[in-house]
């Protein structure tokens, strides 16, 4: 009775010998990641960047009224804001 086959063994190391060849060649041709930002994000990010004292004031503010439930819409000027979008 054999307990170690010494086929099995040697087919194995060819698999792997031939594995890390490719992986080996594969890393030469690999590009690194690179992102690029549109000139329109950019001015996005600008804009965010030097954003008003008194709109960030008003934006916690805002924020602060719907966490807390006090938040109130005013229908009239959803309304007009709305009716161009419906006409269409």
């Amino acid at each position: 009775m054999k307990i170690n086959d010494t086929q099995r063994i040697g087919a194995y190391r060819t698999y792997q010998q031939q594995s890390e060849a490719r992986t080996n060649q594969a890393s030469g041709l690999r590009r690194k990641d690179e992102v690029q930002f549109s000139a329109e994000a950019m001015e996005l990010l600008g804009a965010q960047r030097s954003e008003d004292p008194n709109r960030a004031k008003r934006i916690e503010t805002l924020k602060k009224e719907v966490s807390s439930g006090t938040y109130e819409v005013d229908s009239g000027k959803l309304a007009e804001k709305l009716l161009p979008f419906v006409r269409e």
